[in-house]
């Protein structure tokens, strides 16, 4: 996907989201994230909005902390989260594709395109949430967007040191998606996973098989890893208990 198509879909979906968390009130809870309610994901989601417009807009170079959400609810806190909203989309399309500024993950093809990126899709999975909230089924993605979220989960968070998904012997999961024909093959050990893009020859331990949105919400668990029946598989639930970004 182009820096401009990742800059368009957080313009989307920070409306979606912001439609959804006040069509449920900011008290409503958000059964995607137990300890939440919708004041919490729209105060979180707003400041990583501010937090990543900064290294953009600034060309910071050096990681800083995130920025203080305010104590404000209801329409207030709405309005706050749609002033960052949009003001995160100004400096993306602004921004000069050479912008240099501090990133985290290893897989960034440049920092514009690493924050674009990010940005859509954290405010994609936030917006599930919210939906979540509403009682409303989500949204669906774009294959193409599915399959790139995948991608950076597997790629690029699992791939970093501070991940928890490890196994005390080797085991490994496949992963595929089955309309775009992308694949994925993880290998798990006491160290971070490794993931290699594609099917290899290894035989895999747990295979998960679906269309790439449905593989893009449950790796990110918001939806039922093993589909709507939820038969665990132990590999599964490894996951869902070690995986949750932090």
């Amino acid at each position: 996907m182009e820096i401009i198509d990742f800059v368009e879909t957080l313009a989307r979906e920070g409306r979606l989201m912001a439609d959804a968390a006040e069509r449920a009130g900011t008290n409503a809870p958000v059964p995607t994230c137990p300890d939440w309610r919708v004041a919490d994901l729209l105060r979180h989601t707003g400041s990583v909005h501010r937090w990543a417009a900064g290294y953009v807009g600034g060309a910071v170079k050096e990681p800083v902390p995130f920025p203080q959400a305010p104590d404000a609810t209801g329409p207030q806190l709405l309005a706050w989260f749609r002033e960052g909203h949009a003001a995160l989309v100004r400096t993306l399309r602004e921004a000069p594709a050479d912008v240099e500024c501090w990133t985290f993950l290893p897989t960034a093809p440049s920092p514009l395109g690493f924050w674009a990126r990010r940005q859509a899709h954290e405010t994609t999975v936030h917006r599930f949430d919210a939906q979540a909230a509403l009682g409303v089924p989500f949204t669906t993605v774009t294959p193409e967007f599915g399959q790139d979220g995948v991608d950076e989960l597997l790629t690029g968070f699992h791939a970093r040191s501070r991940s928890r998904v490890r196994s005390e012997k080797p085991q490994v999961i496949r992963i595929r998606a089955t309309d775009t024909g992308a694949a994925w093959t993880v290998h798990l050990s006491q160290e971070p996973p490794r993931t290699v893009r594609g099917g290899s020859g290894t035989p895999a331990d747990l295979d998960l098989t679906g269309e790439a949105a449905w593989l893009y919400a449950a790796l990110w668990n918001r939806l039922p890893l093993t589909g709507p029946d939820d038969v665990e598989h132990p590999l599964a639930r490894l996951w869902k208990e070690a995986s949750p970004i932090t």
